[in-house]
């Protein structure tokens, strides 16, 4: 069987470090790794409209925003195929297939879409596709049978919802499907970076993110309004470096070498999270070491961003390209579901 990976996010903003470090990395390193025969980048739009339908151009001109977030952190067209959701009509068809797989109750106890409908405040009001939002990710990834779908810990029921669904389904019809399994990121701190104001996940709709797209500026800012520790009210008190948003990104970012390069008081980041749980260590030494390292791994991105952001016609032939690939996969799944299920009707002696 061959390794394929299906990923991708949903175009409502910049993206940000907790798609950074979460999911963008990894998919640029599996991408140049050569481990992988097929690797698919999807920009969500279809799904982003399930809770945006009132705000199309939201959507819409965050597409290019994202296309080139993905360029900038070094994802490459010519080794994997970027495309876009809504431009591949046959994940619709194979959504409504798989609803009938999948119970009311089933989606309702799906861990991801509870969290996300508080997080949204739906209470009763909850729009019909965001309700049905694992069933239309079951279709994206099986409809270019991938087999690896790099997330996020919080996404894990997602995954194993399509894992059902593909069960389901073999067992009903014919083993057509093939049952996906997660790569979460290496770092564990990168499962689920914090927002800056220390809310449990960085997101858009919060507004407490750094963007790939932030200027040095930006960057600065932001960090130095970083949530840290109450307790750590001076700088001789002892500090907790748990729950604490400033050490969870040095976490997820810091390296040996930044010390050198940086703060050469200290080898690495223990020695600096025992000096900061002793006493004697002020926040504001240690957000400016953070914002350095930032600095240093975002700014690269920066400025190949800023030159793909100069010939939009060009990231948007990219995407067009994508996803006449992209669906050419995928009207080839839909067609053996379809044979599989009885339902070709003009293909073959059907009836």
């Amino acid at each position: 069987m061959q390794d394929v990976i299906l990923t991708g996010d949903r175009p409502t903003g910049k993206l940000h470090v907790g798609h950074y470090v979460g999911s963008l990395k990894r998919r640029v390193q599996m991408q140049d790794s050569g481990k992988y025969d097929k690797i698919y980048i999807m920009i969500a739009d279809a799904q982003a409209l399930t809770d945006n339908a009132d705000d199309v151009n939201k959507v819409r001109n965050n597409i290019s925003n994202v296309a080139l977030d993905y360029l900038a952190c070094g994802l490459n067209p010519s080794k994997a195929t970027i495309f876009i959701q809504s431009q591949i009509p046959e994940l619709c068809e194979l959504s409504f297939y798989y609803m009938n797989l999948v119970t009311v109750s089933r989606l309702q106890r799906n861990p991801t879409v509870k969290s996300e409908i508080q997080m949204r405040g739906f209470k009763q009001s909850i729009p019909t596709g965001f309700f049905c939002y694992p069933i239309s990710q079951a279709a994206d990834i099986t409809a270019f049978k991938a087999n690896l779908v790099p997330v996020g810990e919080d996404q894990l029921p997602m995954i194993e919802q399509t894992r059902e669904i593909v069960r389901s389904f073999n067992t009903l019809y014919k083993e057509v499907l093939v049952e996906p399994e997660a790569v979460l990121p290496s770092n564990a701190m990168c499962c689920r970076l914090p927002g800056l104001d220390g809310a449990a996940k960085m997101s858009k709709s919060l507004g407490n993110c750094i963007y790939l797209a932030d200027s040095a500026n930006e960057i600065k800012k932001k960090v130095q309004s970083m949530f840290t520790d109450p307790t750590h009210l001076r700088i001789e008190d002892p500090g907790h470096t748990e729950n604490n948003a400033v050490f969870t990104y040095l976490d997820a970012f810091c390296r040996d070498e930044h010390f050198a390069a940086f703060l050469p008081a200290y080898a690495n980041l223990d020695e600096l999270k025992a000096h900061y749980r002793r006493g004697g260590l002020g926040d504001g030494t240690v957000k400016k070491f953070l914002t350095e390292i930032l600095q240093a791994e975002l700014s690269p991105i920066r400025e190949k961003r800023e030159e793909y952001a100069k010939d939009l016609g060009e990231v948007f032939n990219m995407l067009k390209c994508g996803s006449e690939k992209a669906e050419t996969v995928a009207a080839q799944t839909l067609d053996e579901v379809k044979t599989a299920m009885g339902i070709n009707y003009f293909k073959g002696n059907v009836f």
